[in-house]
């Protein structure tokens, strides 16, 4: 664990701003003063990104890391969530695929609906209504013009701000929101701006268990935000073979792969030098899927190089499918359901809310058009 070693800079909230607007929506936030944790900017506007993030060594844990775990695990000594994750039972279910099982009897909630199946689905919470209490806030992200990344022990939430809020049901540890909020309001779709700071927020962790998600339920009924939380080990949909549709061995720029055999049709996005890019083409495509009417989840790993994409047939919110769940990480409130479930069944469940064949061939063309133009 790494000494965090807070910077005062009293001067952050005239830099940047402060939302009237903003305290207006949310009430809970007036008057209150928050840790910010600010991104530099040398990292992402060099092709050297992955070496020139600040607060990042490999052989200890980062800043971000450490701020969030500890405000996390803080919050869990308090009793903030309604039940320990930490004693729900995981298993791999026998077969090829290596899909992970929970049982989790907590989280069923007024936010969850129960499937037709055995497991519990996510139906796109509103968040700011999960917020009840100051200490549910754990600290903000934002922007700033240093070159090195810094955090400042307390300050007004500014304008273009992420915030970081726990879950209360969580599905693993460290389970928070990240809400994205800029000109005075959340956001009401996918940009290239969210979608790079917390390509950024995943990069600055530098913790190879942390993942991010994003749900887009057409229609999407609510603002923008994203979970993330920390998994023990890889999930089933990063140890399938791929096959590259997009960027030669050994070029910089945007790598495009088909997740080969596989039950829900997924691609995957790779850099190894510039997460701008990366964010950028990410955005765009999403932007297209959602004007196409195509229902798809992200998810964001190895610190930010990756980022997989799982395209599902457009239906009812109700009916979709979380991207944890695309992933391979499924959630079961039911102990005998549990204990039966096969291989088979999962495969199936996953197979019947995927695109079609047909649609996931024009998907792919239409991301790799994408890609060229940001080809580099």
């Amino acid at each position: 664990m790494v000494t965090v070693k807070w910077l005062e800079d009293k001067s952050f909230l005239a830099k940047n701003g402060k939302s009237k607007q903003l305290e207006d929506s949310f009430s809970f936030l007036q008057g209150m003063n928050f840790p910010i944790y600010c991104f530099g900017i040398q990292s992402l506007e060099e092709d050297t990104s992955f070496e020139g993030i600040s607060c990042i060594i490999e052989e200890e844990q980062s800043i971000l890391d450490a701020v969030l775990l500890s405000q996390w695990e803080d919050r869990m000594l308090k009793d903030c969530f309604k039940y320990d994750v930490t004693t729900s039972e995981i298993k791999v279910v026998t077969g090829k695929m290596k899909f992970l099982c929970q049982l989790n009897e907590g989280q069923i909630t007024d936010h969850l609906l129960k499937s037709e199946g055995n497991t519990l689905l996510e139906l796109d919470p509103f968040v700011f209504d999960c917020v009840k209490h100051q200490e549910e806030l754990l600290f903000c992200l934002a922007n700033s013009k240093k070159a090195k990344s810094e955090l400042i022990p307390s300050a007004s939430v500014p304008d273009s701000a992420v915030l970081v809020i726990i879950n209360v049901t969580p599905i693993e540890y460290g389970h928070v929101y990240l809400v994205p909020c800029a000109s005075n309001r959340l956001y009401r779709f996918l940009d290239a701006r969210s979608t790079e700071i917390i390509t950024r927020l995943a990069a600055e962790i530098n913790n190879q268990s942390f993942r991010i998600f994003y749900n887009c339920y057409i229609p999407n009924c609510s603002g923008v935000y994203f979970e993330a939380c920390y998994f023990p080990h890889p999930l089933p949909v990063e140890f399938r073979p791929a096959g590259t549709l997009f960027g030669a061995s050994g070029r910089r720029g945007i790598h495009i792969c088909s997740i080969i055999d596989y039950p829900i049709k997924t691609l995957s996005f790779q850099t190894t030098q510039n997460l701008k890019i990366l964010a950028a083409a990410i955005s765009e495509i999403c932007f297209q899927l959602e004007e196409k009417n195509i229902q798809y989840n992200l998810m964001i790993s190895d610190s930010g190089k990756k980022i997989f994409l799982f395209l599902q047939k457009t239906c009812a919110a109700s009916h979709a499918i979380s991207a944890w769940e695309c992933g391979g990480y499924l959630l079961f409130r039911n102990r005998y359901q549990f204990d039966q479930v096969t291989e088979d069944a999962m495969v199936n469940r996953l197979s019947s809310f995927s695109l079609d064949d047909n649609n996931f061939e024009a998907v792919k063309q239409l991301c790799c058009s994408i890609a060229s133009k940001f080809d580099v």
